[in-house]
């Protein structure tokens, strides 16, 4: 994939960033990011893309399934008699969760989702979601195009060890948002 990205014309490079953002492209991100160390392409040029791009995917669905998901969901029963208690809890977090979607992968549809059920407000939406691409975006780029992996293993986290740290921070934060979210709901 480095190798289509390197060897495009710089404004086709960012396009295909671009729509890779928007479609769950975070591999050919890291390798624009890759690229932007060896200084073939332009680090605001990917992050703009990659910031604008997955953002956009966000609002997508999100933009998509107003209104429609809600009245699918309320032929579930479980989830209609519960409805007041997730809309409630989902706008309590709407917050956190749009600003921590674009660092959690396989919940990238699912917070979209949620928001879009609890009719979270279309402007707070689109703006958390923009500045959670920005700060995704800078940080991959930083991280990657600029500190590399060998500022990790100057930590001390070499080989095997450096795998592990996005799956212990991805764990993490999972294992924080259900304490937070059982805490939430009353017991019945």
């Amino acid at each position: 994939m480095t190798l289509l990205l390197e060897s495009s014309p710089e404004l086709v490079a960012y396009l295909v960033v671009f729509v890779a953002a928007a479609l769950e492209g975070e591999v050919i991100f890291v390798s624009s990011c890759v690229l932007v160390s060896q200084g073939k392409l332009s680090a605001m040029g990917v992050l703009l893309a990659a910031a604008l791009g997955g953002s956009l995917g966000d609002q997508a669905y999100f933009y998509i399934l107003r209104g429609r998901l809600s009245n699918w969901l309320g032929g579930i029963r479980m989830v209609a008699k519960n409805r007041e208690r997730l809309v409630t809890h989902i706008r309590c977090h709407s917050t956190r969760m749009i600003l921590a979607s674009r660092f959690l992968p396989g919940l990238r549809i699912a917070i979209p989702s949620a928001c879009a059920y609890a009719a979270v407000p279309s402007l707070k939406f689109t703006l958390l979601s923009l500045c959670s691409g920005f700060v995704w975006a800078t940080s991959l780029t930083v991280f990657v195009g600029f500190l590399g992996p060998q500022t990790l293993a100057r930590l001390g986290f070499g080989g095997w060890g450096r795998s592990f740290i996005p799956v212990a921070l991805a764990l993490g934060y999972a294992f924080w948002m259900t304490r937070r979210f059982n805490r939430g709901f009353p017991k019945d």
